[in-house]
């Protein structure tokens, strides 16, 4: 067995720098091709029914705004009725033809089932499903009072990446799913929270203007990952190729520019 592990551990190296020099650049080429056709080809969602949960706030409030300038049909859900009715008028006056809106929670099963139905009720169809109700939570390690909490909140956001790459291979062609990873973005959850803990707000946040406009495109080209701010895959495609100077980087930049927001009392 030992013999076998040797072998491969000298095979596999010069295999691998064969096929980056032969059919890499080739690869390139085909991905290249592929976005621009992506950037050329953009799904016409006029008419189209949304639903749009976490709709009263933040990402989902101006995701429903970037879909209703094209002339959809929109489900607004959440859990705040007076907010959801506020953005329901402006989607009217942006361009949406027919707004409803559905006070409900997404942690409630029965809620989830209400939230359906009264779409394909009152529509008679679903055509996009925006999953983007959530809670935002940004804490360094030595915040945590219990270790049971990093472990939720960590488990919770691999397995749910996990969980649509996972469906979006049972459900494919027919159904297509978009994975939008968005980073430090100004939302009035979060915004407020780190003028609170930390005077003032993230220097690296991102409008949420920008950060839905890019998510709207993304699915509109079929995108299977959104990644906003854009040069965060950048720093992820960098750290695939030299790791340690990319870990040395992103040490050096906490520390000395990052940390500071996470200061404690």
């Amino acid at each position: 067995m030992d013999m076998l592990h040797t072998i491969l551990n000298f095979l596999l190296p010069l295999l691998t720098i064969s096929f980056l020099v032969l059919f890499y650049p080739f690869y390139l080429l085909i991905k290249l091709a592929s976005c621009l056709i992506k950037h050329l080809r953009f799904e016409d969602v006029a008419g189209k029914v949304v639903l749009i949960t976490g709709a009263s706030s933040g990402i989902g409030e101006h995701v429903a705004y970037e879909y209703a300038k094209k002339g959809t049909k929109l489900a607004l859900v959440a859990r705040r009725k007076d907010r959801l009715e506020i953005v329901a008028e402006t989607s009217r006056q942006l361009g949406s033809g027919d707004v409803i809106i559905i006070p409900g929670d997404v942690s409630n099963v029965e809620d989830c089932k209400k939230f359906i139905d009264e779409t394909i009720h009152h529509f008679g169809k679903l055509d996009h499903l925006i999953n983007n109700a959530g809670v935002p939570q940004t804490v360094i390690f030595e915040d945590f009072t219990q270790i049971q909490d990093a472990n939720s909140i960590m488990a919770s956001k691999a397995a749910l990446v996990k969980f649509f790459e996972t469906l979006r291979v049972e459900i494919s062609p027919d159904i297509k799913i978009t994975i939008a990873l968005p980073g430090f973005i100004s939302t009035d959850m979060t915004t407020p929270q780190f003028k609170e803990m930390y005077g003032s707000d993230f220097i690296l946040s991102e409008s949420v203007s920008r950060c839905a406009k890019a998510i709207f495109r993304g699915i509109g080209r079929g995108e299977a990952y959104v990644i906003e701010p854009s040069w965060i895959k950048w720093i992820f495609l960098i750290k695939n190729v030299c790791p340690e100077i990319v870990d040395y980087l992103l040490d050096y930049i906490f520390v000395s520019y990052l940390k500071p927001y996470f200061k404690r009392d």
